[in-house]
Formats: structure tokens, sequence, C-alpha cells
């Protein structure tokens, strides 16, 4: 089986899409392997100019809610659908800019290929991009939340929102955040118990 470092530097020199050519460098996963695996959108502003993911305000986020859900930062793998940061400038700033199908099914490549070689208990989604990878079309991530999903071959998925939106929420944000939290205490329940309901 191909390694996640292996994986890595193979992927430094990807040009399976245009986002290449105007990002600092490729972002790809990285983590514990075997347990729980997060997938976002894409690398950040942040995550572009340091090369690790999640390390940005969404990150930080993160990894605060996940440690009130009672997961260790050090326990996941994280990674992006995406692994370029796909931006338009705004003055001096790089703004955030979604990626579109192409990009996600040309980095779709590297997510699978870090799924075998993660081999994860159960993947989290965070946001719809994400759930896009994962499934294969358009979905709401209000209509997936709050339970896991079967993707084959045999994958235990949940779906919730990206940090980013829990940050992006003005006067919703608490209630945000909270679905976060119960997103990701509902994780790690499943993890406790081997996800059984996914498990033949």
């Amino acid at each position: 089986m191909t390694s996640v470092a292996s994986l890595r530097a193979e992927a430094a020199t990807c040009t399976r899409c245009p986002l290449y050519a105007r990002a600092t460098q490729t972002v790809f996963g990285e983590g514990a392997t075997g347990g729980l695996m997060l997938v976002g959108e894409q690398p950040g502003d942040v995550e572009d100019r340091e090369g690790k993911p999640f390390v940005g305000p969404a990150g930080a986020l993160l990894r605060e809610v996940l440690a009130e859900a009672g997961i260790a930062a050090g326990d996941t793998y994280v990674t992006n659908a995406v692994k370029h940061f796909k931006w338009r400038p705004s003055g001096k700033r790089r703004i955030h800019d979604k990626p579109n199908a192409s990009e996600i099914r040309a980095c779709a490549h590297w997510l699978e290929l870090e799924l075998a070689a993660v081999e994860p208990d159960l993947v989290v989604c965070l946001g719809a991009t994400a759930a896009r990878a994962l499934f294969g079309r358009t979905l709401r991530v209000g209509e997936l939340r709050g339970r896991p999903h079967a993707v084959p071959p045999d994958l235990a998925v949940l779906v919730t929102i990206h940090p980013s939106a829990v940050l992006r929420a003005g006067d919703a944000r608490a209630e945000r955040r909270a679905e976060l939290l119960e997103d990701l205490t509902l994780a790690a329940e499943l993890l406790a118990s081997g996800v059984p309901a996914l498990r033949s």
C-alpha cells in the first residue's frame, strides 16, 4: 500500500487542474491513520503559505470543538477535498474562492489515494464541497447532518458544517458552533462503538 508520505511527495508537483499555477504549494493531508479522517474544502491563505491543512482560524476552532467532543486532534487525519488554494484578489488580500466541479473531480484522484492509505474508521465531511467529493454529487449539508451514511465501497461518513461557516455566521455563530459540536460528539460516539450501524 502507498504511504501518506509518498503520496504527499507525489502531490507536491501536481498539475491536474489549473489551481496549482496560482497557489504557493500543494497542501496535502496529515495526521494519524486508521481512526477519524476529517475532510474540508480547500486550503486557506494561511494553509497555502505554511503548507499544512487547518492551521488558520478555522483550524483553531476545529481543534477547540474536537477537544470539547472528546476527540484528541492528534488522533485524527485532516485533509481537504482540493489541495491547492483557490483565491481572488481583493486589494492586497487573497480571498477564498469556492472550487468548481472540475477542480473537485481533478483532486478526487488524491482523496481516493488518501482514503486507501489512511483506512479511516469514520470520515467526517466538513461542508458541502467535501460532501460532494465523497458522495459524487451536490448535496445539502442540512439534509445529511445527524446520522452516519454508508458510501461505497465501505466508508462510514458523517457530514457537518465547515468551521469557517461558524466563523462567518455572525449572530448565528453560537448556534452553528453548537451544530458542529453536536456532529463531532456523534463522531466520537460512533468511533467508541466501532461504527456498528455501518458494519456488516
